[in-house]
């Protein structure tokens, strides 16, 4: 028991103590609230495991709640984004449901609130009311419509309600400590109006409720026993409390915010205004586009679910902030893709190959394995002919003896076939290499048992059969920016730091097999990486992003 309790994070201790302090596991309730405002990137994979990953583990319920709040900026394209992302991540959630679903709910508290002369209207403009809140070593000035009567304030309130005022002309605070060294309790504002139709509800409201005053009430109706969030809202924790107690009830869950440190990935941004520039400034060509952090982006790059739930376990759960290095999420990626990608042989920069002994009429289906990590992954028949493509580097006129590969009287290797001998090349009129002719040992066919195929040679080659191959597109991903914190100066636009050499478009050829892979199907192209098949695919141009390199020196702690 006592080894068990030392491997609790710091999130599962608080839900053990409390459950140890009376609360019930059937009280156990989270939520994961994203705004839908932008699409899902890899930030926001920790919230969603976390969230999740403790809904699992206590077997509790998670609310998927969308925190709707803001007309300006939402739309049910995100709405719809966040939920794919969220079910390909492989969780449920047990309810859907927006902060929209109680406005009306809201509102009857915000009207208490006025009544018991805990909130008040006010006429300022907002960068008044900001000036007016000072900085915490300095007290605040008090709103000339702080004291205002509670009848006023109430007539005012309904008439924003109805729509009787322009945006931003007036809004609703919560009157509580213009002293306070806590920023956020200086008289928060809770409601804005704002003339701008909603997703969900149309144009029934014409005032909003703001995000601190609407996410701890939805948590509490929804009775989330523990509101997870981010480092960032640890000093909005008070004003949740004091919203909180404000409308509590005895004998209900009293829903308790803690806090956890976000994420930061070197090479990587998080922020989705600028997540924004780089889609309408077209320096990617989409949010899913492969070398966006989003995990829209991260899937179509060819990323799998068990590969980022692995990477977020490994990070863990901490109360400090740090910067993780992206080679841990490519080291999970690889480490998940070796296990299930399908073996197949594809060339990215071919040269021509010609056996000129083999039979110019003959071919054969050469048996090879689909995945020597998988027991059961079986076999499949890749053909074999006179004619071959092989990789260019993979070939070298004269080259010393740490050079494995193919040159001029050397001897290699064909997977899963025979071994070869480079007899000589030719070239065209700029010195460089067409077609490099060999011979081969017909003898030494792989598996066939024979002296021959037995014997010993330092390399082997992947090749593709001229005559059978299928022409690709291959789509060559590094990382978008050249530094690891494109974002940490404040004074430098993060753009100057995008790496112009962030994608490359090659043609290639591969084996035959491919034209049937589905769109996101893993795959490894044997000796170069792994790859996934892009929905730019068409019946003319097969389409193949790379997931990540085969190997790096990157080992994590």
């Amino acid at each position: 028991m006592e080894e068990e309790k030392k491997s609790l994070n710091f999130i599962e201790q608080i839900i053990e103590d409390d459950m140890a302090n009376g609360l019930k596991r059937d009280q156990i309730r989270f939520r994961f609230p994203p705004e839908p405002n932008g699409y899902l990137h890899v930030g926001h994979t920790k919230a969603i495991c976390i969230n999740f990953g403790l809904g699992e583990k206590y077997n509790a319920p998670v609310n998927l709640r969308f925190d709707d709040t803001n007309p300006e900026k939402e739309e049910q394209e995100f709405v719809d984004s966040i939920m794919k992302d969220v079910e390909w991540l492989g969780f449920k959630w047990d309810k859907v449901l927006y902060a929209s679903d109680y406005f009306q709910q809201l509102y009857d508290w915000a009207v208490q609130l006025i009544k018991e002369g805990k909130a008040y209207v006010d006429e300022q403009a907002s960068e008044v009311i900001t000036e007016q809140r000072k900085n915490p070593s300095e007290p605040g000035i008090e709103s000339p419509y702080r004291n205002r009567p509670v009848e006023e304030s109430l007539d005012l309130f309904e008439r924003m309600k109805n729509g009787e005022f322009e945006s931003g002309s007036m809004s609703l605070r919560a009157k509580i400590d213009m002293v306070s060294p806590n920023m956020n309790m200086r008289d928060p504002v809770m409601y804005r109006i704002l003339n701008k139709p909603h997703h969900r509800t149309g144009t029934a409201w014409k005032i909003y409720p703001m995000y601190d005053w609407a996410h701890g009430e939805s948590d509490y109706i929804e009775q989330i026993s523990h509101s997870l969030c981010s480092l960032e809202f640890e000093n909005h924790r008070p004003l949740y409390n004091w919203y909180l107690d404000q409308v509590y009830e005895e004998g209900r869950v009293k829903n308790k915010q803690r806090e956890f440190a976000r994420m930061n990935v070197s090479y990587m941004i998080t922020s989705k205004r600028k997540l924004q520039r780089l889609v309408a400034e077209g320096v990617v060509t989409g949010w899913d586009d492969p070398r966006m952090p989003t995990i829209s982006g991260m899937r179509r790059k060819g990323f799998t679910p068990t590969s980022i739930r692995n990477f977020i376990d490994k990070v863990g759960v901490a109360k400090r902030e740090n910067l993780i290095e992206i080679q841990l999420l490519d080291f999970c990626v690889r480490e998940d893709l070796n296990k299930v990608a399908k073996r197949v042989m594809a060339v990215v920069d071919p040269v021509k190959l010609v056996i000129e002994n083999y039979p110019e009429d003959k071919e054969e289906w050469l048996e090879t394995e689909n995945n020597p990590e998988q027991e059961n992954a079986g076999t499949r028949e890749v053909p074999f002919s006179r004619e071959l493509y092989i990789e260019r580097e993979d070939f070298k006129e004269e080259a010393n003896n740490k050079f494995f590969r193919l040159k001029l009287g050397g001897e290699v290797r064909l997977k899963s076939a025979y071994i070869i001998k480079a007899e000589r090349v030719e070239k065209d009129e700029n010195g460089e290499i067409t077609t490099i002719y060999a011979t081969y040992d017909e003898k030494s066919k792989s598996g066939s048992g024979t002296e021959e195929s037995l014997r010993k040679v330092k390399g082997t080659l992947h090749w593709v059969s001229a005559k059978h191959a299928i022409p690709v597109e291959v789509r060559i991903y590094n990382h978008l920016f050249t530094v690891e914190q494109p974002d940490a100066e404040k004074d430098v636009d993060f753009l100057n730091f995008i790496n112009p050499e962030s994608m490359a478009i090659v043609k290639g050829f591969a084996e035959p097999s491919l034209k049937d892979v589905a769109v996101g199907e893993p795959l490894q192209f044997q000796r170069i990486g792994y790859f996934t098949k892009d929905q730019d695919s068409t019946d003319e141009t097969m389409v193949f992003n790379r997931t990540v390199t085969l190997k790096d020196s990157f080992k994590p702690e």
